[in-house]
């Protein structure tokens, strides 16, 4: 399988807490940054798909918010603004 190798940087606590958080997973590192930018391009993507399907219909409501958390099984503990 064909790799691109990247050099990155974090301040020490993050890496500390990086590392650890791989290991707790039974993840290498690579594996776990992987997964973790992996999991940042899709939130992203589905931040921009949301964002031009509201302009296109309308905002969704708090109703429809609520009720597609409880569909997914989501906590909605803490109020949900979409434009964010």
């Amino acid at each position: 399988m064909k790799v691109d190798k990247l050099s990155v940087s974090f301040d020490p606590e993050l890496g500390d807490a990086i590392r650890k958080a791989a290991k707790r997973n039974g993840r290498g590192l690579s594996g776990w940054l992987a997964e973790a930018a992996a999991a940042k391009l899709r939130a992203e993507a589905l931040a921009d798909f949301l964002e031009g399907w509201e302009a296109e219909h309308s905002p969704l409501t708090a109703a429809e918010l609520a009720a597609a958390a409880k569909e997914l099984g989501l906590s909605r503990s803490a109020p949900v603004d979409p434009a964010a």
